[in-house]
C-alpha cells in the first residue's frame, strides 16, 4: 500500500512536470508568434506609408535608395538585419535576403500581410540583353485578398509604389469587369515584351526571430 502510494506520488510528479513544460512551450510559441505578428503589422505600416515618396532619403540616408533599401527599413529593428553576414561576388542585395531566407527555411508560397516578396528577371541586371539576371526585386506585401491578389509595397522606377499580382491568374493583366490583376514589372525590350508581376514573381518569406542576430 504504502509502494502504491510512492508511485501514485512519483507519477503525478512526473506527469506536473510534462504539463508544465508543455505549457511553457505553448506561452513561448505563443510569444514567437505575437512578435513575428509586431514585425509583420510595423513592417506594413512603414511602408504603406512611404507610397508616393519620390525617394527612399526622404525617410533615411542610411540604406539604399532601392528596392532591397526599402525592405530593409521596413523592417529595421536593433539585432535584425535581412542581409546575410557576408555577400557573395557579384550577388546583388535582393540575391542576397533570398539566400538568407532560404538558410532560415523562411521561403514559402502563401502569402501573408508583412511577407518579403521576391521577383526574378525584372530588368537586365548585367547588361547582356538576355534574362540571366536571376533575382533582382523585392517587395513587401501589405494585403492579400480572397481571389489570391496581392497588394505589394516597393522601391520602384518613379518612388516608392503600390502594385498587385495575382497568384491565381499570374498571365492576365485585367479581369472581366476592368479591375487589375497583375501590374506590369518589367518595361518592353527589343527581344522581351512587358511582363507581369504574376509572370516574374519567384516567392514569399516571413521575417521573424530567426532573423534576429544571436548575441
Amino acid at each position: 500500500m504504502h509502494r502504491a502510494f510512492l508511485l501514485c506520488a512519483m507519477l503525478g510528479i512526473l506527469l506536473s512536470g510534462a504539463e508544465a513544460g508543455a505549457a511553457r512551450r505553448a506561452a513561448s510559441s505563443q510569444s514567437t508568434e505575437s512578435a513575428s505578428g509586431t514585425l509583420a503589422r510595423r513592417a506594413v505600416v512603414r511602408a504603406s506609408l512611404w507610397v508616393g515618396l519620390p525617394s527612399l532619403t526622404r525617410v533615411s540616408r542610411s540604406v539604399n535608395d532601392d528596392c532591397s533599401g526599402l525592405a530593409n527599413l521596413a523592417y529595421r529593428k536593433r539585432g535584425l538585419n535581412l542581409l546575410p553576414e557576408r555577400t557573395n561576388p557579384g550577388e546583388g542585395g535582393v540575391a542576397a535576403i533570398y539566400r538568407k531566407a532560404r538558410s532560415l527555411d523562411a521561403l514559402h508560397d502563401e502569402p501573408r500581410p508583412g511577407d518579403l516578396v521576391f521577383f526574378r528577371e525584372t530588368y537586365d541586371r548585367n547588361g547582356d540583353g538576355r534574362r540571366n539576371d536571376g533575382l533582382t526585386h523585392i517587395g513587401v506585401v501589405e494585403r492579400v485578398e480572397p481571389d489570391g491578389t496581392v497588394t505589394f509595397v516597393h522601391r520602384a522606377g518613379g518612388g516608392v509604389k503600390r502594385s498587385k499580382l495575382n497568384l491565381s491568374q499570374p498571365g492576365v493583366r485585367r479581369d472581366a469587369q476592368g479591375r487589375v490583376l497583375n501590374d506590369y514589372l518589367r518595361r518592353p525590350e527589343k527581344r522581351v515584351r512587358p511582363r507581369l508581376a504574376g509572370e516574374l514573381l519567384a516567392g514569399f518569406a516571413t521575417v521573424d526571430q530567426r532573423w534576429f542576430t544571436t548575441p
